[in-house]
């Protein structure tokens, strides 16, 4: 008796413990952005672009306008190449607010990312602004730019 209801509680420990992650809650470098700020949309959108498999889930973070832009490059590595002209192999990202209002009730913002990684046993440093526009409750990703 004693062993079917230690079999059972670690069956039931073990069954818990199975359970998939929660969906990504925060992002920066704490983990204290959240989905409503314009950081967080544009952390994620480039997060995508270097680290998913394709570019589906960084169109969901575009505009129209950037959605045409990725589709016309197909891939990650052509997005990464043609479109921001910085690839990496490894690649951590860091946003920069340029304004100094609160993103709440703004329509649009304007984000600095500071990209810092290595490519082919290189460590390459750089940055873009992004331009990003509310659409809803949603950011998306208008236009990415060297200034």
């Amino acid at each position: 008796m004693l062993k079917n209801i230690i079999f059972i509680l670690i069956f039931s420990v073990l069954l818990v413990a199975c359970d998939k992650a929660p969906p990504k809650q925060g992002g920066g470098k704490f983990g204290m952005l959240d989905r409503g700020n314009p950081e967080f949309a544009a952390i994620e959108f480039f997060d995508h672009i270097y680290h998913s498999k394709g570019i589906d889930d960084a169109i969901e973070l575009s505009t129209p306008k950037m959605e045409r832009l990725l589709r016309s490059y197909h891939t990650n590595k052509g997005v990464q190449k043609h479109v921001l002209n910085m690839r990496f192999d490894k690649v951590s990202i860091q946003p920069k607010s340029r304004s100094a209002g609160r993103n709440e009730f703004a329509k649009e913002a304007q984000i600095s990312l500071f990209f810092e990684g290595e490519l082919d046993g290189n460590v390459l440093k750089d940055m873009r602004l992004i331009d990003l526009v509310r659409v809803g409750k949603d950011w998306k990703v208008d236009e990415v730019s060297l200034n």
